[in-house]
């Protein structure tokens, strides 16, 4: 297993993250522990969870408790992790809804301290490496969002802090608040990003390279479309998973592309993809999201995988994302 520094906190992670999402549906509660050793005996240390994980009903699936009998994800994995937490970097987040009172989402002081208290009792530790905003709340000033971060930090709950879901522009201003404020700045940014959807490059990715905050991306094999083809045929797959619709033809056509130009290479498409993914700018880790102690068998191989310049130039033209500015090249008309 390869490593990468996160962002400027010196703390190594995996290249390869362990995705809890869909804890206690794929892997079951009872599985989930094997897919938990599988990852510390793969050397992967790095591990992503959330509030809302695992217990919601859009995660439902047929053959699959449903959600008023599920645990959340946090809990499986604090039970998982016992006797191995201390060698294990564990990021989550707040900001779903976990309740119907009103005050039971957002990133407002009152519900940030509520959701890191819970989630300290779920996942059985006395603190957490990472802790991320799930999302932007309109209703919330970032300003006072950071201020108690910060707080949680000087406390020892919390080691570090990250954004997921922001744009571009929302990480530059909680930089700046930041350090005008003397505040301990966001070092990492999640985000959707793989060879499919590429959005982040538009202008994250180049904010990130210029602050040193670390891109670590959620969906890298696109829902399994980049992870073999054979994903079409299951019942459930992509944003299925989630309540959502299937894959539109456009994402299938690239997929079919990447597929016999991975195989003529010698390897598999989801070792292709992971690893065009983790050669991006400010990429320290992927998070992968395996059902089976061997899907993550399989995805860690990427770490150890550099693609070529040329087998790069190739995967990166299948998608090519337009520049969120166009600038003038030369010396032509304006």
């Amino acid at each position: 297993m390869q490593y990468s520094v996160l962002g400027r906190t010196g703390m190594k992670v995996s290249r390869i993250c362990l995705g809890t999402a869909t804890f206690g549906v794929a892997p079951t509660a009872q599985d989930a522990d094997h897919v938990v050793g599988t990852a510390q005996e793969l050397g992967i240390n790095f591990i992503d969870t959330a509030d809302v994980y695992g217990n919601m009903p859009v995660f439902d699936r047929p053959g699959a408790p449903p959600a008023s009998d599920r645990e959340s994800a946090e809990q499986i994995l604090g039970r998982a992790l016992r006797g191995r937490r201390d060698n294990m970097v564990i990021a989550t987040k707040s900001n779903g809804i976990v309740g119907h009172d009103v005050n039971q989402r957002g990133l407002s002081r009152r519900h940030i301290i509520r959701q890191v208290e819970t989630s300290l009792r779920r996942l059985e530790t006395d603190y957490i490496d990472v802790y991320y905003a799930h999302d932007p709340d309109p209703d919330t000033p970032l300003d006072e969002t950071l201020s108690v971060y910060d707080d949680l930090i000087r406390q020892g709950k919390i080691r570090a802090v990250g954004l997921s879901n922001h744009p571009a522009w929302q990480h530059t201003h909680a930089l700046w608040i930041a350090d005008d404020r003397r505040l301990h700045a966001p070092v990492v940014a999640e985000v959707k990003y793989n060879l499919i959807d590429r959005a982040a490059e538009r202008e994250l990715a180049a904010a990130c390279t210029q602050f040193g905050v670390s891109i670590v991306p959620y969906a890298p094999l696109h829902g399994g479309l980049l992870a073999d083809l054979a994903v079409l045929d299951r019942s459930v797959s992509g944003d299925q998973r989630f309540g959502q619709p299937g894959f539109p033809d456009h994402e299938i056509t690239i997929a079919r592309e990447v597929d016999p130009l991975s195989r003529s290479w010698g390897l598999h498409p989801y070792q292709v993809s992971l690893a065009w993914l983790l050669s991006r700018p400010a990429v320290a880790s992927v998070i992968v999201g395996p059902e089976t102690p061997n899907e993550l068998r399989a995805n860690a191989t990427a770490a150890d995988i550099e693609l070529n310049p040329e087998q790069l130039e190739t995967l990166t033209a299948l998608s090519a994302q337009d520049p969120a500015f166009l600038h003038r090249a030369g010396d032509g008309p304006a």
